[in-house]
């Protein structure tokens, strides 16, 4: 996670880069933890000793508080826009962490799960919140309640990815969403991920709105709104790079 972090922060620095694919390398997208140096471990440490299970649960959540893991959804939600391109299992935390991207596409024969009840633990990494987001009510129950495997075609039908495509056409349809997101004028972009992360789960519409003036008063003053204008004007596409 955090050379991920090292590597989109990378891209968000360069104004060539107009949005993100990420994809796994091998047969999975993402297996989750490692159940036997991880979990497996932190068991062994405390075994037959409360007190040092507990302390030694507590120091992990403090590490994590204070690590990479602690600001990757807050990163996601500020970056240029992500698309995860899932070609393989994404398990455990290979799903939790795609599901503050902005696309997700995956591979016919790709499976997905939030297993976390099947390992006795709970969701993670804002999880609760995004399943919820993109399920459903009954979906995110489903998923997080049972642990289930879901095959991608069940995936894309309950809103957990956005789309479905044979393997090899999974980067090309990843690379171009990224096209049409990235053409698009970066500060907007990252104002509306911005809106949509505050405002998607928000009952104050009042709010939502002084919000949504409060970008719109910003972007009206942008060289990009006045590209854009001048775009239309001259009867050219735009050119915001």
């Amino acid at each position: 996670m955090a050379e991920m972090i090292q590597a989109i922060t990378a891209a968000n620095d360069d104004p060539a880069v107009g949005a993100v694919v990420v994809t796994g390398a091998g047969r999975a997208f993402c297996a989750g933890a490692d159940i036997g140096s991880q979990f497996k471990a932190q068991i062994d440490a405390g075994a037959g000793d409360e007190d040092a299970a507990a302390k030694k649960a507590a120091e992990r959540r403090d590490a994590e508080g204070k690590g990479s893991g602690a600001r990757w959804v807050s990163f996601c939600r500020s970056s240029k826009p992500l698309i995860g391109a899932i070609n393989g299992h994404a398990i455990g935390i290979g799903l939790t962490m795609v599901l503050p991207f902005d696309h997700l596409v995956a591979a016919e024969g790709a499976k997905l799960s939030c297993r976390f009840v099947k390992m006795g633990i709970t969701p993670e990494l804002a999880s609760s919140h995004y399943l919820v987001q993109r399920c459903g009510w009954g979906g995110a129950s489903d998923l997080a309640l049972t642990g289930r495997i879901v095959e991608a075609p069940e995936a894309r039908s309950l809103g957990l990815v956005d789309n479905v495509v044979p393997a090899d056409e999974l980067l090309a349809t990843a690379v171009a969403k990224a096209v049409q997101f990235g053409e698009n004028p970066a500060p907007q972009l990252r104002m509306i991920k911005e809106l949509l992360s505050v405002n998607g789960s928000e009952t104050d519409t009042d709010l939502v709105q002084r919000r949504e003036l409060d970008k719109l008063a910003q972007a009206l003053k942008t060289p990009e709104h006045h590209e854009a204008v001048a775009a239309f004007m001259e009867k050219r596409a735009p050119k915001f790079r």
